[in-house]
């Protein structure tokens, strides 16, 4: 059964970051420039939260704010609070919970120490891998 530590592995653990009071604007540029949907709010190594593309388009698109005029601290979604998990979790877990939650993103720690971050489309990828490798298996399997 693959486990999210599996995904960290094949994907790696780069993690994009920004500050609290850092402009929402900056952050957005964050996003665009690594094609990434979502980052990590952090001040030094503490997880402070998490930005998303959704809380851009929700919280200032739809508000009617400036993005220039906003800072993350004003919209992230704190931690406590936010749904993380750890590397042992397994990916049939993180389907379950991004989907009750519906949440795109789950940070990864470890004792307390981020590892990384995953998105649905990592876990997804994740489970088909899984499906292809239990196909070949019993395949093997009913030809011996």
């Amino acid at each position: 059964m693959k486990k999210v530590k599996h995904i960290l592995e094949e994907k790696g653990r780069m993690i994009f970051t920004v500050h609290p009071a850092m402009r929402v604007y900056d952050a957005i540029r964050v996003m665009g420039e690594n094609n990434v949907g979502s980052v990590l709010v952090m001040e030094g190594d503490q997880l402070l939260g998490i930005l998303t593309e959704r809380d851009y388009a929700r919280k200032v698109v739809l508000q009617g704010k400036f993005s220039a005029d906003t800072y993350v601290q004003e919209i992230m979604t704190p931690h406590p609070g936010l749904h993380v998990v750890s590397p042992s979790e397994p990916i049939e877990g993180c389907m379950k919970l991004m989907t009750e939650q519906k949440v795109r993103h789950l940070p990864v720690l470890e004792n307390g120490q981020l590892q990384g971050i995953i998105s649905i489309g990592d876990v997804v990828s994740m489970y088909i891998q899984q499906q292809k490798e239990i196909i070949e298996d019993m395949t093997r399997y009913i030809y011996r």
